[in-house]
């Protein structure tokens, strides 16, 4: 196993020191998945949810989220994202959500991807509260890293 790099010589946290790393295109794929009630899913695309559009409204959440990840996890550097996508698939038990982000920089972005797919699945849990008490958000995961 791999030492961490977010330690110092005493073992406390820090922010890892990148500016040795070249700078390279970075790309991150995210996935995660949040199971509904069939009626919920029948509310979603109908659009009847009270809160509004739920896939729209979560897709922009994530893509916000992706843009101010480092403000949410502290040890995260500060980016300068190219590109963000985030999708949501319905299916019969409930939201499949894929996350893509990139940028030209020298650490990668897979952190930015994971918390695209995790508030916006977060989001649909919000919007949807009120008309499922069963949801549960699960499997959030990496899917591939890449440098160039």
């Amino acid at each position: 196993m791999k030492e961490l790099s977010h330690l110092d010589d005493e073992g406390r946290a820090r922010m890892v020191d990148i500016s040795e790393k070249p700078i390279q295109q970075r790309i991150a794929k995210a996935r995660g998945f949040i199971k509904l009630q069939s009626e919920t899913i029948n509310l979603i695309k109908q659009n009847l949810i009270k809160k509004g559009d739920v896939l729209t409204v979560a897709e922009i959440a994530g893509v916000q989220a992706a843009k101010t990840t480092s403000s949410l996890i502290p040890l995260c550097h500060p980016l300068q994202i190219t590109q963000v996508k985030v999708k949501t698939d319905i299916n019969e038990n409930g939201i499949e959500i894929n996350s893509f982000v990139k940028c030209t920089g020298q650490t990668g972005v897979e952190m930015e991807a994971l918390t695209a797919v995790s508030m916006a699945l977060l989001t649909i849990y919000d919007m949807c509260k009120a008309v499922d008490k069963n949801m549960i958000i699960e499997n959030i995961y990496l899917v591939e890293k890449i440098k160039k």
